[in-house]
């Protein structure tokens, strides 16, 4: 079976923010839209910010290999490239990172670079790449 995109629905308080931080700063082209909600092309997977009342938050955090990693989260596993242009991308556009970008995992199955950040209504997403897509589900 070839892998299909994701559609992801998400809360957001604002739209016009939301357009900045999805389309100008990760650089998502962004697809339809009306008044209360904006489709983003998502690295090749649909995402919907719903801008509705009080968005925004998180329910906790998990301790992954030395890190208190926020849920619920989202991303996208790129290549290695591309990650590291996005990390110097979200650095420059001022956005703190809930986890600076680091290799998790170093040296065992699934070796993985990652990063958390905040959308400006608190969504917190993970952008995440390999060496080689192979350890993906590595154990």
């Amino acid at each position: 079976m070839s892998l299909r995109p994701f559609h992801l629905a998400f809360p957001v308080r604002d739209i016009a923010e939301a357009r900045r931080f999805y389309g100008e700063v990760l650089g998502c082209p962004e697809g339809r839209s009306a008044e209360d909600w904006v489709d983003f092309d998502f690295y090749g997977h649909q995402i919907v910010a719903h801008r509705i009342d009080g968005a925004g938050g998180d329910a906790g955090g998990n301790p992954v290999d030395g890190h208190a990693v926020p849920v619920p989260h989202f991303g996208v596993v790129l290549n290695m490239a591309d990650w590291r242009a996005l990390a110097a991308r979200v650095s420059t556009a001022g956005i703190r990172f809930e986890i600076e970008p680091h290799v998790r995992f170093a040296g065992e199955p699934g070796e993985q670079a990652t990063m958390f950040f905040r959308d400006p209504s608190g969504n917190a997403l993970e952008m995440k790449a390999f060496a080689s897509l192979d350890a993906l589900f590595a154990r």
